[in-house]
């Protein structure tokens, strides 16, 4: 359950500021917000991002994996499989997909797949409350202009944004897939791009089986008691 919880914060967590940008973008009564112009899913386009937390001398370094790995209508709405791969400073990794709609950039589906276990369909569906928080933290970003930075990925040049309620910093190229995102920095951490992928494979071709909570804690009882 602990990696499933991880897994969960990991998505939050990379896709906080996209969301952020999108956040009822589709809808009549709000306009695309210009933070939002660089989103393009593609499908086999993907970034690898590395993820830094903490102070200096103690820092905790984290690798993620975002990309698109197919398309599908969702209640008639044109929709995308957003697939992440993240490995911990353990070496743990994590791996799922979300089946998100391409207008207001909504979640409807997400499957997590736990090493040596078969892929399960969690349940993913956010409340009022968050989704009016992200409508909110929407407003906060402006950009300060056009620079060009240059991350492990190479050199890009940026519309570079600032989100002054947060302390957070947002550098966005349109040469990056799914949104954009070269770099951000914040006051607790660092997101940079280390590398472009075009060609990113779905990594979960296996069969799906709906979340069970009993038969997970049935999973965990047998790990704990095969421990030496």
């Amino acid at each position: 359950m602990k990696r499933i919880h991880m897994a969960v914060a990991m998505v939050a967590l990379s896709l906080s500021w996209a969301a952020t940008a999108s956040a009822q973008m589709g809808m009549d009564f709000f306009q695309r917000p210009a933070i939002a112009k660089f989103i393009n899913p593609v499908v086999g386009k993907g970034a690898i991002y590395q993820t830094t937390r903490g102070s200096s001398g103690d820092d905790k370094s984290s690798a993620s994996e975002l990309g698109v790995v197919a398309k599908e209508t969702v209640e008639g709405k044109p929709g995308f499989w957003l697939q992440f791969v993240s490995t911990d400073g353990k070496g743990v990794t994590t791996l799922g997909k979300m089946l998100m709609t391409a207008d207001d950039f909504q979640p409807h589906k997400m499957i997590i797949q736990r090493t040596g276990q078969p892929a399960m369909e969690m349940p993913f569906n956010p409340s009022v409350a968050h989704r009016e928080k992200i409508e909110d933290s929407m407003k906060e970003w402006h950009s300060v202009g056009t620079e060009t930075i240059t991350v492990p990925a190479g050199t890009f040049a940026c519309e570079h944004w600032k989100n002054d309620t947060k302390g957070e910093d947002l550098w966005e190229s349109d040469k990056v897939t799914p949104f954009g995102m070269v770099k951000q920095v914040g006051k607790s951490q660092t997101m940079v791009l280390t590398k472009v992928l075009n060609d990113v494979p779905d990594r979960i071709t296996g069969p799906v089986t709906k979340f069970d909570p009993q038969q997970m804690m049935q999973q965990m009882q047998q790990q704990r008691q095969a421990k030496p």
